[in-house]
């Protein structure tokens, strides 16, 4: 989900990079805005992605972490009780810049003819 909304902003940006030269200067303006904002959004999703894949080769770490101290008779709840609470700070932190990006996209939104010239 979070990749797909990287990519749509992506595909955005594109279309109006390709556009932006034969456009007249006001609307030139807005697109170049609007530009800006795709790059935050962009930085903000790809910050998402990252964390949230952190968090989940954490908690693959967390479990070989379970399993080698199973294996070995070897006490491993301090470093599994670790990786569990930097997993979850990791997911959170996704999920927030995640939030973060929405909040950019639904604050810039623009449905129908307010949208002027692309």
């Amino acid at each position: 989900m979070i990749t797909n909304r990287l990519a749509r902003v992506v595909d955005r940006a594109r279309d109006l990079e390709d556009a932006l030269g034969g456009l007249e200067s006001a609307t030139s303006l807005l697109a170049a805005e609007e530009l800006r904002v795709l790059a935050r959004r962009a930085r903000w999703t790809n910050r998402a992605v990252t964390c949230c894949t952190v968090c989940a080769l954490l908690i693959c770490l967390e479990i070989a972490t379970l399993f080698g101290g199973a294996f070995l008779d070897v006490d491993v709840s301090r470093s599994a009780g670790w990786l569990f609470v930097v997993a979850l700070i990791a997911l959170t932190v996704g999920l927030l810049s995640f939030l973060r990006e929405i909040f950019l996209a639904t604050r810039h939104l623009q449905i129908g003819s307010h949208r002027p010239g692309f």
